[in-house]
């Protein structure tokens, strides 16, 4: 069969990777792509990821087999729902089941409607009912998270109640709530480390993934400000063990899924659990409705299950013929390498060298032998070993040889501790 990877980053280049290997697949297209799709299929170029119409046009005329949808964005627009209805066997939420991403306020509310453990929080909707509930804070530090998609960048983590009533006040006066809109969520901050656990459903059925970790801020130690990701490792050993994957299970997954299926939202995708292990037990930080990024490239490499077959039989609601997948003993680790400035003003990158390692370009297109990049993060360099300890040398030792091969003026960043805290195996 054809397949579809809808989306253009480094989690549509994994993606992309992991199904072309299965003898399933006769060919992959991604849509619009970049240049490490472009190595394992034909790109749609040009073609929006929220573009529907375009999207099951072309996709009937190429006789699609299979539609995998990568970025939230084309998730809250309805395209799952779009190409559905013309027939097309998708992998992805439809826009209702999106929700839980596309709004931390409802995703919250969904939480506290289910049973789900979660940190305490309050919704407001407009600067006085943010500074009122601020006002009356006893939960110690703020997490102030704006409600709609903002791209990994709109959350904030505060020390004080005083803090957050800052910020909070300058967006509202500046009309720059991230991701537009007015609501924003706060929520009680919470400590302990994190991971992030996915599981395949039809909603029915779900089939959890190796669980990983990532860092989301952009500087070493955990500094600076929220980023869509920098990095991350699989396996999560040293978060969660065997009873605590039992408990996530127990607790978040099945009671989610339960929630959507009583409110009658039929999920055939991935859901994503982002989880803190606190005093208290795990507590959902988010819920996403796809794949997560970086995640998704430190997790697919371990895959040893044929993808295109689980995303099928999820697709089209008959997982529970499937069996669950499994993963190899070898640990993954990744690093994310971004444009200078990022998350904050990224300038595009023009003639950068081909990798030869196993890595995954971010948002790009191909040109000759060298590749052009929007910014941002720009690849996620990847490495396989042993130990998570085994696989963190080799994946900076990629990272340094790859740097090393940039274009005089040309700079990439980097962290310098994605899973130094893993003690060595």
């Amino acid at each position: 069969m054809k397949v579809l990877v809808v989306g253009s980053g480094a989690r549509e280049h994994a993606l992309a990777w992991k199904l072309a290997q299965s003898p399933l697949v006769e060919s992959v297209c991604a849509a619009p792509g970049n240049a490490g799709t472009a190595s394992h299929g034909e790109n749609w170029t040009g073609v929006a990821v929220t573009a529907s119409p375009t999207l099951v046009e072309r996709s009937a005329a190429e006789k699609i087999g299979l539609a995998v949808i990568g970025p939230e964005a084309a998730l809250a627009a309805g395209v799952s729902d779009a190409l559905r209805a013309a027939g097309i066997p998708t992998f992805g939420p439809g826009r209702a089941g999106a929700r839980l991403e596309s709004s931390k306020a409802y995703a919250k509310q969904f939480m506290a409607r289910n049973g789900i453990p979660t940190s305490r929080f309050r919704i407001a909707h407009d600067a006085k009912q943010a500074l009122k509930h601020l006002n009356e804070w006893e939960w110690g530090g703020v997490v102030v998270k704006a409600d709609g998609l903002a791209s990994g960048k709109g959350v904030v983590v505060c020390d004080t109640s005083e803090e957050a009533a800052a910020l909070v006040e300058g967006w509202y006066r500046d009309h720059r709530v991230p991701g537009g809109g007015a609501t924003i969520v706060l929520e009680e901050r919470l400590s302990g480390p994190e991971a992030s656990v996915m599981v395949v459903t039809d909603g029915e059925t779900a089939h959890m993934l190796a669980p990983a970790c990532d860092y989301k801020r952009a500087g070493d130690a955990d500094s600076g400000p929220n980023t869509g990701g920098m990095g991350g490792y699989s396996p999560a050993s040293d978060v969660l063990d065997e009873q605590a994957l039992a408990r996530i299970r127990r607790e978040v997954i099945d009671p989610a899924l339960d929630g959507m299926r009583r409110d009658g939202i039929e999920y055939r995708g991935c859901l994503y659990a982002g989880l803190m292990m606190t005093e208290r037990g795990p507590m959902v930080l988010e819920f996403n409705a796809r794949f997560g990024d970086p995640e998704t490239q430190v997790v697919l490499p371990r895959l040893e299950t044929d993808l295109a077959e689980l995303l099928l039989a999820a697709a089209t609601g008959t997982l529970a013929q499937t069996k669950p997948p499994t993963f190899s003993k070898s640990a993954c680790v990744g690093v994310v390498l971004t444009s200078v400035g990022y998350p904050g003003t990224s300038a595009p990158l023009v003639g950068l060298p081909d990798v030869e390692t196993s890595a995954f370009w971010g948002t790009s297109t191909r040109r000759g032998s060298v590749v052009d990049s929007v910014g941002g993060r720009v690849l996620t360099v990847t490495a396989l070993g042993e130990s998570v300890a085994d696989a963190r040398i080799a994946a900076y030792e990629a990272c340094s040889a790859y740097v090393g091969k940039l274009p005089a003026g040309v700079t990439l960043a980097f962290r310098r501790d994605i899973a130094a805290r893993v003690k060595l195996e």
